[in-house]
């Protein structure tokens, strides 16, 4: 996905608009709630820039584009470039896996997710922040894919439930999940960001955590 490296620095430069502080700050509030990312070591697999990362107390992170490691870096994240069909981590060497808004870049998930399960240690904990395909927010980046958005057009967008399961089939069991962002995306922004305790139909942003399954 050699866009993200042209892009890094304008991807990054979003996070700082009145928009993208609101949406983003809905987006960890979220994924706060259902983890202390920063007990033991844990590992952001398409870190990205590191935003989420910084926020959440991930130390490790691992995106395959370059550009947006080198802003990373700058956050404080330890890096390295590589992919997450191919983790260069030994296995069960990781406390937790962080998977945010990253899923949906994947070609092989199913594959991505033996893998993540692979480098956690036994009972590991896997986070994932996601839009559901059936949100409103989830089918406004489906329509701006459908306009080819540089970024959306990248992604393959899942429903709640197909996503459980198939985390689940990885071997992976789920316990818990938490629910935000619910302004509409041409609505005003929410003042600060409400978080439910649950999986909501109505929210464009959910969290959901699994524990890794002792076969």
């Amino acid at each position: 996905m050699q866009i993200f490296d042209r892009i890094a620095k304008t991807y990054d430069a979003w996070y700082d608009t009145d928009e993208g502080k609101a949406i983003f700050n809905a987006e960890l509030k979220c994924l706060e709630s259902l983890c202390m990312c920063h007990q033991g070591r844990w590992l952001e697999v398409g870190t990205g820039t590191g935003r989420f990362a910084s926020g959440l107390g991930v130390s490790f992170g691992i995106d395959p584009s370059i550009p947006m490691l080198t802003i990373a870096a700058k956050r404080s994240v330890a890096v390295c470039a590589g992919r997450v069909e191919e983790l260069p981590f030994p296995s069960g060497s990781i406390d937790g896996v962080l998977l945010a808004m990253t899923l949906c870049f994947i070609s092989d998930p199913g594959k991505a997710l033996e893998e993540c399960r692979r480098i956690l240690r036994p009972e590991g904990r896997l986070l994932l922040g996601i839009v559901p395909a059936e949100s409103l927010w989830g089918l406004e980046y489906q329509r701006k894919k459908a306009q080819s958005h540089p970024v959306y057009s990248l992604a393959d967008f899942m429903g709640l439930i197909q996503i459980i399961s198939l985390v689940e089939n990885a071997g992976f069991v789920f316990l818990k999940g938490s629910s935000s962002l619910f302004w509409h995306p041409d609505g005003i922004q929410e003042p600060e960001p409400r978080v439910l305790a649950e999986l909501s139909e109505s929210a464009g942003f959910v969290g959901l955590l699994f524990a890794k399954y002792i076969r």
